[in-house]
Formats: C-alpha cells, sequence, structure tokens
C-alpha cells in the first residue's frame, strides 16, 4: 500500500512541477489584445465633415432682367414684330427668286413703322407673284383692278405719263430715306388714273394711281420697285424692313 502511494505522490509533484513552468511560456507566446482607446474609437467613428472654404458654390443665372416703361416695352415688342415680319418676307423673296437670298440688314433706313415708309398698296389687298431675279427689277404684287397706289415714301414726282416703256402707266418717285437717295417706281397702272405730276411733290402714303395691267403686262398687278443710291434691292424685304 505504502509503495503505490508513494508513486503516485511522486507522479503529482512531477506534473506540477512541469504546469508550473510550462503555463507561463504559453502565456507569454499567445498574442496580447490591444487596448482601444477613447481617442481610437473616436477615429473609428468619425465623420468627414466639409466646411464652409472647401464648399464651391454654383454661379446663379439672373438672366438680362431690365426695368422698361409701358412705352419701352410697346415700342421693343413692335420692333420684334418687324423683324420677324422683315424675315418672313425675305423667306418670301427667296423662295421667289429660286433661292436667292437678300440681307434686309442692310435694307432699314428708318426705324420700322416710323411712317416714313409705307406700303404701297393695303395690307391684305395683295399677293406677290415674283421679285427682283433675272431681268426683272421689281416684285410684282397682284391686286384687283383699281386697287389705290400710295406713295411709299415723300419726295418729287420724276416721271409721271400714261406710256413708260414696259410699265404702260407708271409714276417714278425720288425721295430722301434715312439720309439716302431713293427711288421708286410705280408700273402698269390703269389708263387715267395717275393722281400726280411730274414735279409734284408727294407724301408718304398719298394716293397716286390705282391697279392696272397696261404695258408689258398679262394681269392686274403693281410692278414695284426700290433703288437706294442706285443700287436695285428687293422691294418686299426692304418694305419690311423700314414699313414694318
Amino acid at each position: 500500500m505504502v509503495k503505490p502511494l508513494r508513486s503516485v505522490a511522486i507522479f503529482g509533484a512531477v506534473g506540477a512541477l512541469v504546469a508550473a513552468v510550462a503555463l507561463p511560456a504559453y502565456a507569454a507566446s499567445k498574442p496580447a489584445e490591444s487596448a482601444a482607446t477613447v481617442q481610437q474609437m473616436a477615429a473609428v467613428d468619425a465623420q468627414s465633415l466639409v466646411v464652409a472654404s472647401q464648399a464651391t458654390s454654383a454661379p446663379l443665372d439672373r438672366g438680362t432682367f431690365t426695368a422698361t416703361t409701358p412705352d419701352e416695352i410697346e415700342k421693343k415688342k413692335a420692333e420684334e414684330a418687324a423683324a420677324a415680319r422683315a424675315a418672313a418676307a425675305a423667306s418670301t423673296a427667296s423662295a421667289s427668286t429660286g433661292g436667292r437670298t437678300f440681307d434686309i440688314g442692310a435694307y432699314a433706313l428708318v426705324s420700322p413703322g416710323s411712317g416714313e415708309v409705307r406700303y404701297p398698296l393695303p395690307q391684305g389687298s395683295y399677293s406677290v407673284s415674283r421679285t427682283v431675279g433675272g431681268a426683272h427689277n421689281g416684285a410684282d404684287m397682284l391686286a384687283p383692278q383699281g386697287t389705290p397706289i400710295y406713295a411709299a415714301a415723300a419726295g418729287v414726282v420724276r416721271q409721271s405719263a400714261e406710256s413708260i416703256g414696259g410699265y404702260g402707266v407708271a409714276v417714278m418717285i425720288d425721295s430722301v430715306v434715312g439720309g439716302q437717295r431713293v427711288q421708286t417706281t410705280y408700273g402698269h397702272m390703269t389708263y387715267g388714273s395717275r393722281q400726280v405730276q411730274a414735279g409734284e411733290s408727294v407724301a408718304a402714303g398719298q394716293l397716286i394711281g390705282f391697279v392696272g395691267s397696261t404695258g408689258r403686262s398679262t394681269a392686274n398687278h403693281l410692278h414695284f420697285e426700290v433703288w437706294v443710291n442706285g443700287g436695285l434691292l428687293e422691294p418686299i424685304a426692304w418694305l419690311a424692313a423700314n414699313a414694318g
């Protein structure tokens, strides 16, 4: 009994010794968990902040607003409407001349709608069949016989006769518009309808005759020509740019 108990005691002592030596070494070889500080935790959870100095503002487009009076607004509307009519007239003229275009910007001598330039026929009474192109120097404005014809600008009658070449019964007027020399011709009037004579002064919009089909003409219409400083212009675009 004694020997077995002694052996157990010896083995127990040896095991305790081994444990005493091995456990500290094992503990030393195991990596220690790092302790997180409050500052480190805060750094992990931190949110990015964009300060005002880093922000860029998008440009604000306020447009081109201007303060105007009612009169200025109406004048602006009239100018825009006149420009639109001029563009439409230029388009019509281009179509009538097989695609030939005209610089209507160079045609404006006075403010459109000022009254210095008037349409030679009542608005809505005519249609344009053709205009400047080839050997044709004017615009043919188709209208019923007897439609009144008015002077497009104030001036002095240069010629007025019952027969002026291919124009037939015609009136020619010399004017000054916007400081420029302007000559206008009104052809194919009805016989005996002329209301003015050579040398007579006329006002813009004054009655000078009536539509007919005299001279080299095949239908009732007004042949209307415009020359500025000796150069031929397309009449419909010129009217739109100056009469409005």
